[in-house]
């Protein structure tokens, strides 16, 4: 072992240790009745997270949705991109090079192309109230620039009526999603994953956090609208099984989990290209950098191989972003990648959770039959 590579193992040891002291001396900072370290949050959302509220609103003519998720103030924003397929509006800006270091909002939509229309309407909402970035104070009659990264997944074909010539609904409902937004959100068949698919089930929206040891909170929120399958083949065991906490999406157990090479489970019949998206933001109130943000949103896309099998397939569009509220500082040095470490670790199972909550919670839309994992 050279000098350089046993300083770097000291100082990850010593960053562990310290860590781990600072764990045991300290009560962790999480509030609610609820919330239990090593566990979930009060709610076991993505609001457990301090400073977010999430809103939804849904068509169930047209079968589709969009969710929107509001920082209470300015977050550090970054977005890793794996899928083949992707439908986005301003995620360049969330590049590490480029101007603006925070977003207002961020935006997950069905609709495809058509659902970025869904990010003009919560750019509008937040310029109405004077949010927004800007050079110094407000300017009478220059209104601010309000940040919203947009993703949407693909929920064309799902039979919903899309005669809606020049005025998609995304815009509206966007707007209603953000004046409903809360701390409480329904799961399943709701918001951007209410036209979804997983696989051959219906998919949803799904959402999680965990409480760590060190009182840091790490949330997710997810449209599943995956090709692949969420299940194990031979019957309804969740790929997520060994994540699962306290009986959340059924409490079955890894033990189904098994399968050959070539078994994925129970993926879509006809995964065509650009019409599998599953999308997805994780966050933290840890105060993380724009870089730090970026290793995290990486990190969390193993929660999408860990519970989507295949994943990041030429026929998907998987996007997840990652924020943080900044509501508690950590040191700087080598405990500081330690902890970036732990948070990305944990933001990957909890996107794993995440993603199985949202199918099992999902329920078929009026008139269908047969497609829900409760089906199984």
């Amino acid at each position: 072992m050279n000098r350089r590579t046993m300083l770097g193992s000291m100082a990850l040891i010593g960053a562990a240790g310290s860590l781990a002291g600072r764990a045991a001396a300290k009560a962790p900072d999480v509030t609610g009745p609820v919330a239990t370290v090593g566990g979930t949050g009060p709610l076991n959302l993505i609001t457990d997270v301090p400073g977010l509220k999430v809103g939804q609103a849904q068509d169930a003519g047209a079968r589709t949705g969009v969710t929107v998720i509001l920082a209470d103030t300015p977050a550090t924003a970054a977005v890793d991109v794996r899928g083949g397929g992707p439908a986005s509006r301003e995620t360049d800006v969330l590049r590490p090079e480029n101007l603006v270091q925070q977003v207002d909002a961020i935006v997950l939509s069905g609709g495809s192309v058509y659902g970025l229309g869904s990010g003009d309407g919560i750019t509008a909402w937040l310029g109405a109230q004077d949010k927004g970035f800007g050079f110094g104070p407000k300017v009478p009659g220059i209104p601010f620039s309000p940040i919203v990264p947009t993703v949407a997944l693909y929920d064309l074909a799902n039979g919903g009526n899309k005669d809606w010539g020049t005025e998609p609904p995304y815009r509206t409902l966007a707007v209603r999603a953000a004046e409903a937004a809360s701390d409480r959100f329904e799961l399943g068949t709701a918001g951007c994953g209410y036209g979804a698919k997983a696989g051959s089930l219906k998919g949803g929206v799904g959402s999680a956090s965990a409480v760590l040891s060190t009182g840091y909170t790490v949330g997710a929120i997810v449209g599943v609208n995956s090709a692949g399958s969420v299940v194990a083949p031979g019957g309804k065991t969740f790929w997520s099984a060994p994540y699962e906490i306290d009986g959340e999406f059924g409490g079955l157990g890894p033990s189904g989990l098994s399968a050959a090479g070539d078994e994925w489970g129970a993926v879509k019949a006809d995964p065509r290209a650009g019409e599998n998206t599953t999308i997805a933001l994780v966050a933290t109130d840890v105060a993380l950098t724009r870089v730090e943000c970026q290793r995290v949103a990486i990190m969390a896309q193993d929660g999408m191989a860990r519970a989507i099998r295949p994943s990041h397939a030429p026929f998907d569009g998987d996007i997840v972003f990652c924020i943080s509220t900044e509501k508690q500082q950590i040191p700087e040095g080598a405990m500081r990648q330690f902890v970036v470490a732990e948070i990305g670790a944990a933001a990957a199972d909890v996107l794993a959770r995440a993603i199985a909550r949202g199918v099992y919670h999902a329920t078929n839309w009026d008139g269908v039959t047969g497609q829900a994992w409760s089906d199984l």
